[in-house]
Parts: structure tokens; sequence; C-alpha cells
């Protein structure tokens, strides 16, 4: 799909599902990585990720597009656009957009990194940390016992 081909699918999407006009840009941008898709606050630019399409097809890319026009509409009107706000969930539940898109296939989540795990020598509680800490600044947070790190 070209970006002209989407510049009009989401126009489309919008007079369908909203009853009103987009009149801005939609783009594909492939350096967006864990996302659909995002609305661009400033610009009132929707990106669009294309892998989402090349994975999974039209049907996803329709509910990601429906998902960004939700916050483009209620930003534009001065409601809530916001995941938690009330006026966004309601709208996503009108036009059948999904929250949060499904996870792209083949995309290794935080696997090079590597946990440090330290265990209070008191109370025995064990505590998971992406970054390494001083165990000689650093106490349980429990009963202030001595931390020793287990496994890095």
């Amino acid at each position: 799909m070209e970006q002209n081909e989407l510049q009009k699918l989401v126009e489309t999407i919008s007079w369908q599902f909203f009853q009103k006009p987009f009149r801005h840009r939609a783009v594909f941008n492939p350096r967006l990585r864990t996302t659909g898709g995002r609305y661009l606050l400033r610009s009132h630019d929707i990106e669009i990720n294309p892998k989402y399409y090349e994975a999974f097809g039209e049907e996803e890319l329709i509910s990601i597009i429906k998902h960004e026009l939700c916050h483009y509409h209620l930003h534009l009107e001065g409601k809530g656009y916001r995941h938690g706000d009330q006026d966004f969930r309601k709208l996503l539940q009108q036009v059948k957009a999904p929250r949060y898109c499904r996870p792209l296939p083949n995309v290794k989540r935080s696997a090079s990194c590597s946990f440090y795990v330290y265990i209070c020598l008191h109370c025995g509680l064990t505590y998971q940390r992406k970054r390494k800490m001083n165990t000689n600044r650093y106490v349980c947070g429990k009963c202030k016992g001595k931390l020793k790190m287990v496994r890095s």
C-alpha cells in the first residue's frame, strides 16, 4: 500500500465511522517499533507502522486507523483523548476500535535485558532489577536488612 492509498483510506474511515473529515496527513513510519500507530498532537498527523499491515493485513490496519482517529477527533474537539480518559474509551466502544494493538510476531521484547536478582539476608525477600545496584548503599525496603546479589 502506498502513502496516497493510506491517506484515502484514513479519510474514508473518518467519514464512515466518525462522520467527520480528516484534514491532515496520514503516513507510514517504518521507524515505529512497539506501536501500531501514533497521533501527533502538534501537527495533527497520524503515523502508521507498516509492519502491522505486512504482518496482519488490512483488517488490523483499519482497526489501528480507527484507534488513532479517536485520538485525533477527540483532541480537536477539546475532549479527553488519552487512553485513560472516559471520552476516549466511550468513542473506542462506539466505533469498535481496539484499545491496544496486538503484538507483532517474532519481536523480541526485553530478551537482551538481563536481570539482577538480590536477596535480603535478614528476611529472605528477593528483588529483581534491570540495573545493577550498590549493595553497600541500599538495604531491604521491608526490614532494612543487608542485600546480597544472587544472580546477574
